[in-house]
């Protein structure tokens, strides 16, 4: 097993770049935004009908995220624990992969009345990015050393910020300037012809080509996935340690799990930090998930605001993610995480009170900051808790990232449901104080050694 090898480090971090697309794009910034202007009638009426059931647009968007996340926790312990039976975690990274990706080329069809196929293609391409990251993430303590994980994990997502950036600003430049890729002069005209004045024709021809664009950006989203991600799968090993494997792969994967299972029972450290991670990580996500919803209904943010406020945030992130990896290696990962739970609960505190958008861009900016810490530090910190002398780490994944799944369908399935209680979406963020604490109390009682986690002892 080599380590440190800086091509395979970089290979293996342009997956993140390959899938973040779709964090950002599709779950936080252009997506959000079009799915309620098409999906909310002129006269503000923001109830859809699916299969039936007459729901409001933000609410049936929190529970199909919801039950998307649930469904990957439920079959990630198998999945993971065949992987690592067989030492073939890039095929199933693969299965993830294209079920995301070609997902987000489904969401070109989506029109406004179809709200049916935009849900299932909502919930197949966040299965696809969802249950991929659980094989993804256990290649890092494969490919990086103990001291290096930090360095590496904040890497990984760095890239992910910035590929996603780019490939958002390219988005939002087609979007804002129909006139480059159609004769707007001619669809006026057409509308023209309908009874419309000039001006009128004019606006409407634009937002008729601008919502082309919007869902051909759904479409590169799914195209920059797959491609991107053939670097990965082209350098990176599948590291099956020559381990010559037979037998039933679904059978050997339930042993496979089970084994982790009973290790995980012994391992304190581990499981008091993600019970931790559960907690805190019910918030990050939500917010994460959710802000540009927030900002569309509670402060009648326009689309470029939302989308100028999603780019605040990854930019920010970036740095964010070093700069955290840096105080980790200068006061250890448990103090660096209680410094990033802290300053979310003040974030939830002002999104409570918010309510210009120039407030919202300040709490963007902190939100960037911690995100990217959070996020990317917390992923290392597991990774140094697993036991040193273990092969399956994509199953001691699986736990990690069934806990990261759970919390996001109870943050959000919670926040969806206090906003229907109550109809106002600003007491939904009440909740996420709460989560932020107590997952802030657990973190305390976390004991993570400084410098150097001795894996297999020092985590018991």
């Amino acid at each position: 097993m080599e380590l440190n090898n800086k091509k395979i480090i970089n290979a293996w971090g342009m997956y993140d770049w390959a899938n973040s697309v779709y964090s950002l794009v599709i779950t936080s910034a252009i997506f959000p935004v079009y799915y309620n202007l098409v999906t909310t009638t002129k006269d503000g009426n923001d109830k859809v009908d699916f299969f039936g059931i007459e729901i409001v647009n933000t609410v049936l968007y929190s529970y199909a995220l919801s039950f998307s996340f649930l469904f990957v926790a439920a079959v990630l312990p198998l999945l993971s624990g065949m992987a690592d039976y067989s030492g073939k975690k890039k095929f199933f990274l693969k299965i993830f992969m294209y079920t995301g990706a070609l997902s987000c080329i489904g969401l070109w069809f989506f029109t406004g009345e179809n709200v049916e196929w935009a849900i299932i293609c909502s919930v197949l391409a966040s299965i696809g990015y969802s249950g991929g990251l659980v094989f993804y993430d256990a290649f890092l303590p494969e490919i990086a050393s103990e001291d290096q994980m930090d360095k590496v994990s904040a890497k990984g997502y760095s890239l992910g910020y910035i590929g996603s950036v780019i490939l958002l600003v390219v988005n939002i430049v087609m979007i804002e300037n129909p006139d480059w890729f159609f004769n707007i002069e001619n669809k006026a005209s057409e509308f023209a012809s309908m009874g419309l004045g000039p001006a009128e024709a004019t606006e409407k021809a634009e937002g008729h080509y601008a919502t082309i664009l919007t869902r051909l950006s759904f479409m590169m989203v799914g195209l920059w996935w797959i491609v991107f991600s053939q670097i990965t799968f082209r350098v990176v090993p599948d590291y099956n340690y020559g381990n010559s494997r037979t037998g039933n792969i679904l059978t050997k994967g339930y042993e496979e799990i089970l084994k982790v299972w009973l290790a995980l029972k012994k391992l304190r450290v581990m499981k008091l930090f993600l019970v931790a991670f559960f907690f805190y990580n019910m918030g990050v996500q939500t917010v994460m998930y959710l802000a540009a919803t927030f900002g569309s209904k509670e402060l009648r943010l326009d689309s470029a605001s939302l989308i100028l406020t999603v780019l605040i945030i990854q930019l920010v992130a970036i740095g964010g993610a070093y700069l955290f990896a840096g105080i980790s290696k200068m006061y250890g990962n448990k103090r660096a995480l209680v410094i990033m739970v802290f300053i979310w609960v003040f974030i939830c505190v002002g999104a409570y009170f918010v309510t210009t958008k120039y407030e919202f861009f300040v709490l963007a900016f902190v939100v960037g900051m911690v995100m990217g810490g959070i996020q990317s530090l917390s992923r290392a910190t597991f990774a140094k808790l697993i036991p040193r002398d273990t092969l399956d780490h994509a199953s001691f994944f699986s736990f990690y990232d069934v806990t990261f799944n759970l919390s996001i369908v109870l943050g959000t399935f919670s926040y969806g449901l206090i906003e229907q209680l109550t109809n106002d979406m600003r007491n939904s963020v009440l909740a996420l104080i709460m989560f932020f604490m107590v997952g802030l109390g657990f973190l305390l009682l976390v004991k993570i050694p400084f410098h150097k986690v001795i894996k297999g002892e020092a985590a018991r």
